[in-house]
């Protein structure tokens, strides 16, 4: 090779090089980003056993769920941070909306005490779960081993912290027509002594110290996210319809859009995952072991519930469906 040939510019990035076309604003701002996959020895480019380096190292480079280069992975939807807040700020307008015109409407006061005070119980204590689902969110987007696995973690993120905000909302709003029924004074006593929640704290608590990064992704997103969305959002939303709550199932409608594109990249994922021998049953271990504690998080929550008949086995049912769609 001549010196003309070594200098020739290339027309783009060398990762995307080999597409032969223009690169996409997708892949300019999120493949091949993660500095610290460089030196798998030494993560961050420094001493290669100081504390971070060592966590690095054991819960995302050895994880047993491998693939020869994750950094192929792309999310189908192509979301970045643009379209993202584009996408939401429409998302949080219609929730906005629903708020004013429900208010406006005197929602709260044409709801029946026995429901308000099943909405103490069941519903605003859920934003210590959408707290919990946001930290696994933002734990895996540190410990993915590619960043476009991480910015879908990172908006994932950002959505769990959205409906934490609505339920608070809610809570607030709620308490201004139920003085008596312990809106934002109760939920952290529902959420750590009631049957209905034990549940899903034992099955979260445990599974936000899975700390392998594979073992997070699968916990979470193939197990605890399933069940809290057929459960707590459909199955709540179910029955709030069932109460004359026309808000509160129309604001778990608008929260399961949300979750139906963390399930597209999520399939996205698992199926890579896949292609790589032995992955399916390190997967499939990972999935029989917090399945039970999902199922049992599913049935305590949902008879709990009022007015819902079969919620649970249907909630059971769909989460099993989902992973078998992904190819588990």
């Amino acid at each position: 090779m001549n010196q003309t040939e070594v200098l020739k510019p290339l027309k783009t990035w060398s990762h995307l090089a080999a597409r032969r076309r223009k690169p996409s604003e997708y892949e300019i701002v999120s493949t091949n980003l993660h500095y610290t996959t460089d030196n798998p020895d030494a993560p961050f480019e420094l001493d290669p056993d100081f504390g971070m380096a060592q966590w690095f190292k054991q819960y995302r480079n050895t994880s047993p769920l491998r693939h020869a280069d994750w950094n192929a992975f792309r999310d189908p939807d192509e979301i970045v941070y643009r379209t993202y807040n584009m996408l939401q700020d429409g998302q949080e307008t219609y929730v906005l909306g629903l708020f004013n015109q429900f208010s406006e409407r005197g929602h709260d006061a044409m709801l029946e005490r026995g429901w308000a005070h099943s909405l103490a119980r069941l519903y605003t204590p859920g934003r210590y779960l959408f707290h919990a689902l946001q930290m696994s969110a933002a734990y895996l987007c540190q410990m993915a081993p590619a960043s476009t696995i991480s910015n879908c973690a990172t908006y994932q993120t950002a959505d769990s912290l959205r409906w934490l905000t609505h339920t608070a909302y809610r809570t607030a709003e709620l308490a201004r027509t139920f003085a008596d029924a312990g809106f934002g004074e109760d939920e952290r006593s529902h959420w750590e002594t009631a049957p209905a929640w034990q549940g899903f704290r034992e099955l979260v608590e445990k599974a936000l110290v899975a700390w392998d990064w594979g073992e997070s992704f699968a916990a979470f997103n193939l197990v605890v996210r399933p069940a809290v969305e057929e459960a707590v959002l459909r199955g709540l939303g179910q029955a709030a319809r069932h109460n004359g709550d026309t808000l509160l199932g129309l604001l778990t409608d608008a929260q399961l859009a949300d979750a139906q594109r963390h399930r597209h990249w999520t399939g996205a994922l698992a199926r890579m995952a896949l292609e790589q021998e032995g992955n399916r049953e390190v997967l499939a271990a990972w999935v029989r072991k917090w399945e039970p504690l999902a199922d049992a998080a599913i049935d305590a929550y949902c008879a709990a519930l009022p007015d819902t008949g079969a919620t649970a086995g249907q909630a059971r049912e769909a989460t099993r469906a989902l992973r078998a769609s992904f190819g588990l």
